[in-house]
């Protein structure tokens, strides 16, 4: 934490694969969020080594190490409540009405911040393997008091994978 600042890592679909582009673009994070598609319980040991991590079970997470994953998580960042779920069509309640500040899931490896009655929406893309001609993507999001501050970040990696 930076003074009253949190900073908040988000990755997804990364389908078996952290890159080094992403573990050194969420270094220095006070949490990590995965939402799902992890693919490899040595992804999960991994992100733990960098931050206290909250992670969901995606639809491709069918292997025994993933039973114990929930399907959706509330996690408490600082004064406010994150929702996290994999695939944003199966979100079944009003997220402003329960009182969430954020919205986090993944499924579609399209990375998007969006704000929908006063709740931030928030897929930070894939991490893993490229899939069509989609970025290789994680986000962050800045909180301090109430106030979010997110932003996707592209990483830098090669065309190939």
């Amino acid at each position: 934490m930076r003074g009253d600042e949190i900073l908040v890592g988000v990755i997804s679909d990364t389908h078996g694969l952290l890159r080094p582009e992403a573990v050194a673009a969420l270094k220095g994070t006070d949490l990590i969020i995965h939402a799902g598609d992890v693919g490899a319980s040595d992804v999960i040991d991994a992100l733990r080594k960098l931050a206290p991590t909250f992670v969901v079970r995606g639809n491709v997470d069918g292997a025994h190490w993933a039973d114990a994953l929930p399907m959706t998580a509330d996690v408490e960042v600082g004064k406010l409540l994150f929702h996290v779920l994999h695939d944003i069509s199966e979100l079944a309640l009003d997220t402003a009405a329960v009182g969430y500040a954020a919205v986090v899931y993944g499924h579609s490896h399209r990375p998007s911040i969006e704000m929908r009655e006063g709740v931030l929406f928030l897929n930070p893309g894939s991490a893993g393997p490229r899939r069509f001609k989609l970025p290789i993507s994680i986000a962050r999001v800045h909180v301090s008091g109430r106030q979010l501050r997110p932003e996707i970040v592209e990483l830098p990696v090669k065309a190939r994978v």
